[in-house]
């Protein structure tokens, strides 16, 4: 069985940061491209930023291009988001995904097998 657990969420004003965690528990993660994904009220869900499996390739939405950074850590099963510069649009529940199935980066939500619970990010203006 896969977990992830999501933490580091909370309330911060715009240009704040935060760094979110995401621990993951099973044998997959070594192998997995992780994701982050954010969904706001009443929006869909949306990628956000992915690393590879070696954690030499990153991918990051537009949005939030040079304000966030993504890193991991395959000694203690644990992806990370540093978020610099937050906007009161970065509000929303942000999600930890994981990606055993292919090596490459996608952003797609319906490819990744595995997600965390969520962690609340509100940035107040």
């Amino acid at each position: 069985q896969v977990q992830l657990v999501e933490s580091g969420g909370g309330l911060v004003q715009a240009g704040g940061s935060l760094r979110l965690s995401c621990a993951a528990s099973g044998s997959i993660f070594s192998r997995s491209t992780m994701g982050w994904f954010r969904q706001a009220p009443g929006k869909e869900r949306e990628f956000v930023s992915a690393i590879s499996r070696s954690g030499g390739s990153t991918s990051y939405a537009d949005s939030v291009k040079g304000r966030f950074t993504i890193s991991r850590d395959n000694a203690k099963n644990t992806v990370y988001l540093q978020m610099n510069s937050l906007k009161p649009e970065d509000t929303a529940v942000y999600y930890c995904a994981a990606d055993p199935q292919w090596g490459l980066i996608r952003v797609g939500v319906a490819s990744y097998d595995y997600w965390g619970q969520g962690t609340q990010v509100t940035v107040s203006s």
